[in-house]
């Protein structure tokens, strides 16, 4: 389960000076975003030492900005945006924020063709498609999760960034890690990938995917084909891995996952009864969603409409195809 393996004392660079600036002080109000919704898929499951939720309802991330690490906190008391950010790359997090909180996204070109998406889209007016415009945060974690149980690449994940990560600047109310630069992710040493759970494969992807850091992280401003083509020029990184960046990366609304164990099959339960489709089949029943097929996808999985599991529970990013 998550969170089995204790954080290993090793030395890391002390935190960097930090400076914060807040921003939403004044009372500004927050359009109709629901935070949880948008902010969500960018947590690496419920020990994420990158990213958490705290009682107050605040979401805190730890990010590796071009202009160095930063800490963000946001929240929405009363409706009211309230955000701050710590460290060298505060500045940049605050002047991301509305991308991440989805302003670039166009719900209004969404439209509904089947039930099951029409109530969830109703019930949940709030979702709305962020972008990081961070490309490698999203790139590692996705390849950790290639062909293994979520629990076990969320386990990978926690364990890498508390050992050879940085603690996050700012005053986090629980300790948050900044994850590795791409010269420390390079540096890791193979017993380190080997006590993480992460075998060769996956952990030559990550070597090979760092050693470029820069052009991958240029696709963050790319339009989805070439930003996806642009990722899959790394050996080891194919469409599932490349969806699940770039939905997130770049908030791409047609990013839809293929090669995934259960998506096929939650689809066309969805939309036609048949928990047996494939990926061709799914596609051919997204084909009205033609250009917002990650945002119908991503509504039938909030809809609970899936199909009845006959085998131990499982989640569906489980030994996911490349």
């Amino acid at each position: 389960m998550a969170g089995r393996f204790p954080p290993r004392r090793t030395s890391v660079p002390p935190p960097r000076a930090e400076t914060a600036t807040r921003v939403g002080g004044s009372g500004a109000p927050l359009p109709d975003v629901d935070l949880a919704l948008v902010l969500g898929p960018l947590r690496r499951g419920p020990w994420d030492p990158t990213f958490r939720r705290t009682p107050d309802g605040a979401h805190w991330r730890a990010s590796r900005t071009p202009a160095g690490p930063g800490t963000l906190r946001v929240a929405s008391p009363g409706g009211v945006l309230d955000a701050a950010a710590w460290g060298p790359g505060a500045d940049w997090l605050l002047a991301q924020l509305p991308p991440l909180l989805g302003s670039l996204d166009d719900p209004s070109l969404f439209t509904a063709h089947h039930r099951v998406v029409a109530e969830s889209l109703r019930r949940r007016p709030g979702l709305r498609l962020g972008r990081t415009g961070l490309v490698l945060e999203s790139l590692i974690p996705s390849i950790l999760e290639q062909k293994v149980t979520t629990d076990e690449a969320y386990r990978a994940w926690r364990r890498l960034v508390q050992t050879h990560g940085e603690p996050a600047p700012g005053p986090a109310p629980v300790p948050l890690h900044v994850m590795p630069d791409p010269r420390t992710w390079a540096l890791i040493p193979s017993w380190d990938w080997h006590r993480a759970g992460v075998d060769n494969k996956r952990s030559s992807t990550i070597l090979r995917a760092v050693r470029v850091a820069a052009l991958l992280e240029e696709a963050a401003t790319m339009p989805l084909a070439s930003a996806s083509a642009r990722l899959q020029l790394i050996p080891g990184i194919g469409p599932w891995t490349a969806a699940e960046t770039l939905q997130r990366s770049n908030g791409a609304p047609d990013a839809v996952t293929v090669g995934d164990l259960h998506l096929s099959g939650t689809v066309g339960h969805a939309l036609a009864g048949d928990r047996t489709t494939n990926d061709e089949a799914m596609l051919k029943l997204l084909a009205p969603y033609e250009g917002q097929r990650h945002r119908a996808t991503r509504l039938i999985l909030l809809s609970g409409h899936t199909p009845p599991r006959r085998a131990p529970r499982m989640y569906r990013n489980d030994i996911a195809r490349l």
